[in-house]
């Protein structure tokens, strides 16, 4: 049976468990820990929390700067920095070069890393991915935190699954995440 997450579980079950961020969210706001950040930051600082008692503040970049300068024009030779965001003015530059242009996990994480790239850099990118997705075998990645989206993925993958309905997978999901261990798909 699945343990109540409070400050007295043990880290076996912290750790065996599948916890929603709303959980990790929760916890947090009980026991006096930030509530920012993303699920596997918060899963981290609960971690810490329960192993030593210490409450540890979430990393933040300063936010001196990280606003993009508005009266500067944006363009194709504009430096992505440090402290770039994905913001209303930079989707629409870049919609004004690329009309169905959307912030995609990939080219998000392409600001992210690529720092002193341009943003031609970025279109390049974003062409590139473009041109992955038409190929029948491309995947996009899933990011560890969203075991949700790996389960269903790998579950429709199965051969053995090939004619089911979405409701199946959900049933399957929401049986495996209530055990112990891992919540990766595994055929039976």
């Amino acid at each position: 049976m699945r343990p109540n997450l409070t400050k007295d579980i043990s880290m076996k079950d912290f750790d065996e468990y599948y916890w929603l961020k709303k959980e990790l969210q929760t916890f947090c706001r009980n026991n006096g820990l930030s509530t920012t950040g993303s699920k596997t930051e918060l899963f981290d600082r609960i971690k810490t929390y329960l192993l030593t008692g210490e409450i540890v503040k979430p990393n933040r970049n300063r936010k001196v700067n990280k606003k993009i300068d508005t009266d500067s024009e944006l363009s194709l030779d504009t430096v992505i920095t440090e402290n770039h965001r994905c913001s209303q003015d930079v989707r629409a530059f870049f919609k004004t070069v690329i009309p169905k242009f959307h912030f995609s996990t990939y080219i998000q994480n392409y600001f992210k890393n690529n720092i002193g790239k341009t943003y031609r850099d970025a279109l390049n990118a974003w062409y590139e991915e473009e041109e992955r997705k038409k190929d029948p075998k491309y995947e996009k990645v899933i990011a560890p935190q969203f075991e949700y989206n790996q389960f269903i993925r790998d579950f429709f993958a199965d051969p053995k699954n090939q004619g089911k309905k979405r409701d199946e997978a959900i049933k399957a999901w929401n049986k495996i995440k209530k055990l112990p261990g891992s919540n990766q798909y595994v055929s039976e």
